[in-house]
Order: C-alpha cells, then structure tokens, then sequence
C-alpha cells in the first residue's frame, strides 16, 4: 500500500510504511493500534474507542491506524517523510485517493513527547495521546493549519470540546509566549 505524506512540508510520495512490530497489537473491524510505547492508563481499547469517536465526529471514512512509539522513531519517519531531522509529537499520512473508502491512513505519534507535553500542561499524557490522535484525524480529513486560515484551528476546537479533551496543538502554538508552551516546543526540536 501506498501512502503519501500531505503535511506541513512539499508533499512527498513513498511506498514505504512505519516499522509496526509490537506483540501488543490489537485489531478491530475499522482500526489497528499498534503500542510499540507504553501510554499509563491508555490501553489499546480505549484508545481504538476514542479513534472511533473521532472519526465520526470528522465524518472521516475508512480505517485509521495508529502508532504509539518512541521519539527516535518519530524522528527517523520526520526525515524520511518530511525531511526534518528531529522527533515531532505526531505525524499523518494520508492513503492515496485509489485507497479512498477503505483506508483513511495512518497516523504515528510519539508516546515521549505526549507524556512530557502532559506533564507541562497538567494533563494525563493519556489525554495527550487522544489530543494528538484528533488532530491527526483531521490531517486525515484533509484539515491543514499552516495554510487554511483558522479553518482547522475552529474545527479542532470544537471537536475537542464535543469529545471533552482540553487545550489542543494549534491553540498551544498559537501561546508560544507561554511557559508550558515554550517548555513543551523545546522538548519537540
């Protein structure tokens, strides 16, 4: 399967897929979790319940599958995908429009950054890892914050609200004066 990153960079095509081996693999009928990083108090139910909610709430079709893992990987898929040598909190990769129906795509994010940005901001890095797995949904959906105008910004904000999750990335960007802010953008370069 082809997937194609459509992020914040110039897009860039791959056949390559994330590295997903784990013995702690749960599959269901719409989404695979795959922890190869351990969340406390986020077990692969949960989070494949909340990855459901979510892409109702997006009206996303198809199935979403996530990656819990370490920053070094994180890193490794940011240069191979983006060209940027460093970890990032969460990365989306959209399927290509042929896989459009079945597979929405995939989305990877770094457990240690979750659980450093949580610590910060006074949240569960649980909470962290469903703040990130919403914001990936909606790269997903086609939502793209660096060139929109506020338009996911407005839809992140309201989707956390309906699925009860605090404060979301855009609006931490948006308060890079702020302490936590600033702690957690430092953690991430």
């Amino acid at each position: 399967m082809k997937f194609v990153w459509r992020g914040h960079s110039c897009p860039r095509k791959s056949n390559a897929r994330s590295r997903a081996a784990d013995n702690s693999v749960r599959a269901t009928r719409f989404y695979l979790v795959i922890f190869q990083k351990r969340v406390p108090d986020l077990t692969e139910v949960a989070l494949d319940r909340f990855v459901a909610r979510a892409r109702r709430a997006v009206r996303l079709k198809g199935t979403v599958n996530v990656l819990l893992t370490t920053s070094a990987e994180m890193k490794s898929l940011n240069r191979r995908f983006r060209g940027k040598d460093r970890p990032t909190d969460v990365l989306s990769f959209p399927a290509e429009a042929g896989a459009a129906g079945k597979i929405a795509g995939e989305i990877a994010i770094s457990a240690e950054i979750a659980a450093q940005n949580a610590r910060s901001l006074g949240h569960s890095p649980a909470e962290e890892i469903r703040i990130l797995a919403l914001h990936g949904i909606l790269h997903l959906r086609g939502y793209d914050h660096e060139c929109d105008n506020g338009q996911m910004a407005r839809r992140e904000k309201q989707l956390r609200a309906k699925l009860r999750l605090p404060l979301g990335l855009i609006e931490r960007t948006a308060n890079e004066g702020t302490a936590p802010a600033r702690q957690a953008r430092k953690r991430r370069t």
